[in-house]
């Protein structure tokens, strides 16, 4: 049945129950019409609107093609006689996952790693079942921000915020107006860098990364293209501006967790 058709019958059906409550025919009839045109609207707009959506599900064709090419590309220098059948609770929920994500490359190459961890012997204890599900609630984006602990596992960050000023010039009360501040998201190449602060929320959430009240990174200059930069400058002028307030900052630490540095190893580095 088409899909003009299957619109046709809703409209149909609305109608229908319109003209079976004559009382009030004639003030239903005309909206029910009105209704059925826009059910027709909206119904083609959401076809089209999913169309695109249904080409990006990868079928069983795909998923064969991914673990013949990206699975067997790092398993190449392997042993033949290390590979082995990977753990049917990490396997099958990734491959399931790959229907839905394939077509994100970063996300799609944490599988890759993850299955071809889990199909080598001497590796296969790393590989974790919960990593397929952390993958599965990760953006691409956030991928990127994973991708950096390999290289450091300490980073920082900024909270900026005002305070009041007391007669006495002592600091009292106050309020963050940026939190979790950081350049991480245009070095790792964000599609959507803006988004940094909460990808930094989702990260430490799945307990990867942790922001340890207090922690600050103490290697000398480790927070002065922060500090400097633009958008850190002009907040402090705009705060200052009222001359009963201060600017704060906090330096901060977006820090690896044990769990976050064995997925890192697992799902971040290509074995090959």
């Amino acid at each position: 049945m088409s899909e003009d058709n299957k619109v046709r019958d809703v409209i149909d059906a609305v109608t229908g129950v319109a003209k079976a409550l004559p009382i009030y025919q004639d003030v239903a009839q005309p909206a029910a019409q009105e209704l059925g045109k826009g059910l027709q609207t909206v119904a083609k707009t959401v076809h089209i609107a999913l169309a695109p959506v249904s080409a990006l599900v990868w079928g069983y064709d795909q998923i064969k093609d991914f673990v013949s090419t990206k699975v067997a590309d790092r398993l190449k220098n392997v042993p033949p006689e290390n590979i082995i059948t990977p753990n049917p609770n990490i396997a099958g929920p990734a491959l399931e996952s790959l229907r839905y994500t394939g077509h994100e490359s970063s996300l799609s190459d944490m599988y890759a790693n993850l299955l071809a961890t889990a199909m080598d012997k001497s590796t296969a204890s790393g590989a974790h079942p919960a990593f397929v599900e952390i993958i599965r609630q990760l953006t691409p984006d956030e991928a990127k921000l994973i991708s950096l602990f390999v290289v450091t596992p300490r980073l920082p960050l900024l909270n900026v915020g005002w305070v009041f000023k007391t007669s006495s010039d002592e600091k009292s009360g106050g309020a963050d107006v940026l939190v979790n501040f950081s350049h991480l998201g245009e070095l790792a190449k964000c599609e959507f860098p803006d988004l940094t602060p909460t990808y930094i929320d989702n990260i430490c959430r799945l307990g990867l990364a942790e922001v340890p009240f207090g922690l600050n990174i103490t290697s000398k200059g480790a927070y002065d293209i922060l500090e400097n930069s633009p958008t850190i400058q002009n907040l402090k002028l705009k705060i200052e501006e009222n001359p009963e307030l201060t600017c704060h900052i906090e330096r901060k630490t977006f820090q690896v967790t044990e769990l976050g540095k064995q997925f890192a190893k697992v799902c971040i580095v290509q074995k090959s």
